[in-house]
């Protein structure tokens, strides 16, 4: 799993992460200078999808199921295009492609992602749908988190989120979006979404769709970028289902 902007390790939601450990080995980490991991975050999109590719090979692995969450679902983009033969399959969720005309970041959601230091209050303005159901489901994934002891012992330097946002710009205009090589992804991808996303437009999501061929797409009702926080259990049985499909020739 290759983590959001800003994402260390302890944002994972126990809820998902648990539902679908009890049918698949799940691997969480954080990538080269971010939080727990020493090395430098790197400014370049290709350096972030290179550094996941050299953790997988180190760790033993010819073959790996990838899920990027938002600025991990580009970076999980990268990598497929870098390496195919490391990913048998790919699942996008909560992100797009980079730029998509009409439907990029909003500029009250890139002003909080980017304040010192985020408030529960702007994680569920910028994760959940400011809707009664939505919010009450962002503060039990927030509950949850808290649980552990060490929970957010280390979090990701002003250096490394800057150096998010800097390989972010990779693909952020009409000319380096990844809508313009995704075409060439053959593996299965799953892509989903919450039907209302502030930080990475909900759109985004049906482009890749549209452009990536064995591509299949979700939206789930009432909610928004952490959709997936907010139905644990049924967007873990639909990645259960995708990963354990068999593949058609």
């Amino acid at each position: 799993m290759i983590n959001r902007f800003r994402g260390t390790m302890d944002e994972w939601d126990p809820a998902f992460l648990d539902h679908i450990a009890a049918g698949r080995h799940v691997i969480i980490f954080d990538n080269a200078g971010v939080a727990r991991s020493g090395g430098k975050a790197p400014a370049r999109m290709s350096d972030w999808a290179t550094n996941a590719a050299k953790f997988i090979e180190a760790l033993g692995h010819r073959q790996v199921d990838v899920l990027g969450f938002s600025f991990g679902g580009l970076v999980a983009q990268e990598l497929t295009l870098q390496r195919p033969e490391l990913v048998r399959k790919l699942i996008i969720v909560g992100s797009g492609a980079g730029y998509v005309e009409g439907a990029n970041l909003r500029a009250k959601a890139i002003e909080v992602a980017t304040k010192p230091a985020n408030t529960d209050e702007d994680f569920l303005y910028l994760f959940f749908k400011e809707t009664p159901a939505s919010q009450a489901a962002g503060r039990e994934h927030l509950a949850r988190l808290r649980l552990r002891a060490d929970a957010f012992a280390e979090r990701v330097s002003e250096k490394a989120w800057k150096a998010m946002l800097s390989a972010g710009s990779d693909v952020g205009t009409p000319d380096t979006s990844l809508l313009r090589r995704v075409g060439s992804i053959r593996q299965p991808v799953l892509i989903a979404n919450g039907n209302e996303d502030v930080m990475i437009p909900t759109y985004q999501s049906y482009a890749l769709a549209q452009t990536i061929p064995n591509a299949r797409l979700i939206i789930y009702p009432d909610s928004g970028h952490a959709f997936m926080f907010q139905y644990p259990k049924e967007f873990g049985d639909e990645v259960l289902r995708f990963l354990g499909a068999v593949d058609q020739p």
